[in-house]
């Protein structure tokens, strides 16, 4: 979270501002570590969330 300066107070305001809900998003999909953890954490396939990025990013 550092890297982004985003803090969780910010990510908790910004849960319904898609333009903070894309850039976790990207986050997400290019940090595949991540992305695994967070789907798995989610119980759904990183796919999903690749789909969720794409879609918010359009």
């Amino acid at each position: 979270m550092s890297l982004t300066g985003l803090t969780p107070e910010i990510l908790r305001d910004g849960l319904t501002d898609p333009a903070v809900l894309a850039a976790v998003m990207e986050f997400l999909a290019n940090h595949e570590p991540d992305l695994v953890k967070a789907a798995d954490a989610l119980d759904v396939t990183p796919e999903t969330l690749i789909a969720v990025h794409r879609k918010l990013s359009a």
